[in-house]
């Protein structure tokens, strides 16, 4: 695997999947709700709080889940989403590493 400084390639692509993971503002706004909802959440109680539809929401957690910034939990016929803080707390570092200021980590 190629390596430009301290930053492998597989790193960079996990770190560019981030960035489109967070790239759309619906999905930013997903996550703060859960975050600040201090709970795990359905898709409809988000969908009450956001101005789109069942199916965008979805959508978009779906996306989220993908690189683990929300983890779902089926309960029934429903799924519980809950934002991923440890994985989200990763992020940053991220961005540091990328800057050269600290060492790649992973989530």
């Amino acid at each position: 695997m190629k390596s430009t400084g301290s930053i492998t390639d597989e790193q960079a692509h996990t770190y560019a999947t981030w960035f489109r993971a967070l790239a759309d503002p619906t999905r930013v706004r997903l996550l703060h709700l859960l975050a600040g909802a201090g709970r795990p959440m359905t898709v409809g109680e988000l969908v009450a709080q956001v101005e789109v539809g069942q199916s965008t929401v979805s959508h978009h957690l779906k996306i989220l889940a993908e690189v683990r910034f929300v983890l779902p939990e089926k309960q029934g016929t429903s799924t519980l989403y809950a934002v991923n803080r440890t994985c989200l707390s990763v992020f940053p570092r991220a961005v540091r590493s990328i800057m050269g200021e600290e060492t790649p980590d992973g989530c």
